[in-house]
């Protein structure tokens, strides 16, 4: 194919840390984000450029573009973390290999985001799909499902066949939730909105609170009686969450993989950590990455590719808007929280 030398993109408008923590609400994108026509990149040593079909949007997209994730934003580039999309250039062994074929792909800190017509990324960074994969669960495929399968093996590990999910509303508590249901686990899931909780049932959550009810804790620490919850995965990281956490019983493990709420944290029973042998971690996937041999990160994949195809796990989108009705579209969608938004070029 013949590749452009422009593309329309949805480009970065600040460098570095903005040095605050505002959260994932939006009420316009114009600060962060503008439209753009830029040149193709061309890949360099190790490089690929993709066609993008779809892009993803996650938390960490919203808290990159603020300038509040880990790290820094690139003015005048592209954002957008994940998507999907047919390698159309390459330059290097394993690069050009890759020419020709439909990949799930992240953006490296010297690519080009996925938030654009075409892609730059390392060529390590791109996960060749199976043909009978759906292009709206391949755009999601190395955020959340990958999260969600490597932090289940801290639950395995665990004491324990219950723990606690917050977010439960999220693609990632909802791929747990599915996979602990066909593991015999038992999530105990928290969410905003009653209307979730039969959803979340279904899926296989053998509790679901409320969080803004006046009596979650009570109600939490009833259950965690009985059920003896020793990991709680967290995406929210605020006051709620650490009341569970001092709720829960001894040997409890918090695993913040997330900070949907901005807001400041009390912790108010410290001695915990010492005469209860409670423990505080935090996951990043890239850090996973590193860590995991390549043999089980292969092992991992193919389970999660399957479980796409056969729908033990599908996508819930909300909407696919397009790249050039973003800037204006975002911000009510983001509101809504539904399910997945993705971008389309």
């Amino acid at each position: 194919m013949t590749i452009p030398k422009t593309m329309h993109a949805l480009l970065q408008k600040h460098d570095g840390y903005s040095g605050t923590q505002t959260g994932i609400v939006f009420e316009t994108m114009e600060p962060f984000i503008e439209d753009g026509e830029i040149a193709v990149p061309a890949p360099q040593e190790g490089q690929v450029l993709i066609r993008t079909r779809l892009a993803n949007i996650n938390p960490s997209d919203l808290h990159f573009i603020k300038g509040e994730y880990g790290q820094p934003r690139r003015k005048g580039l592209p954002a957008g973390f994940e998507g999907v999309g047919d390698v159309v250039a390459g330059h290097g062994r394993y690069a050009e290999k890759l020419v020709g074929k439909r990949v799930a792909f992240s953006v490296s800190m010297d690519g080009s985001g996925s938030w654009a017509d075409y892609a730059l990324t390392a060529a390590h960074n791109c996960i060749p799909v199976r043909p009978d994969m759906q292009d709206v669960d391949a755009a999601g495929h190395i955020v959340n499902p990958l999260t969600a399968y490597a932090m289940f093996q801290i639950v395995r590990k665990a004491e324990s066949r219950s723990f606690i999910l917050t977010a439960g509303a999220s693609q990632v508590s909802k791929l747990v939730t599915s996979l602990a249901r066909d593991e015999g686990y038992r999530p105990i899931v928290f969410v905003r909105r009653s209307e979730m909780i039969e959803p979340l049932k279904a899926l296989g959550a053998a509790h679901v609170l409320v969080e803004s009810d006046p009596d979650v804790l009570d109600q939490f620490r009833a259950i965690a009686r009985q059920e003896k919850p020793r990991v709680m995965l967290d995406a929210v990281a605020n006051q709620l969450s650490a009341d569970l956490f001092f709720a829960m019983p001894n040997r409890a493990n918090w695993v913040i993989y997330g900070k949907l709420d901005s807001s400041a944290i009390s912790a108010r029973e410290l001695g915990q950590f010492i005469f209860m042998s409670k423990s505080i971690t935090g996951f990043w996937l890239t850090e996973w990455f590193r860590d995991t041999p390549p043999e089980e990160q292969i092992r991992v994949i193919g389970e999660v590719q399957a479980r796409f195809v056969d729908r033990r796990w599908t996508t819930d989108v909300a909407e696919i808007i397009p790249l050039k009705n973003a800037i204006e579209k975002l911000p009510a969608a983001l509101a809504a929280r539904n399910g997945k938004i993705l971008l389309s070029p």
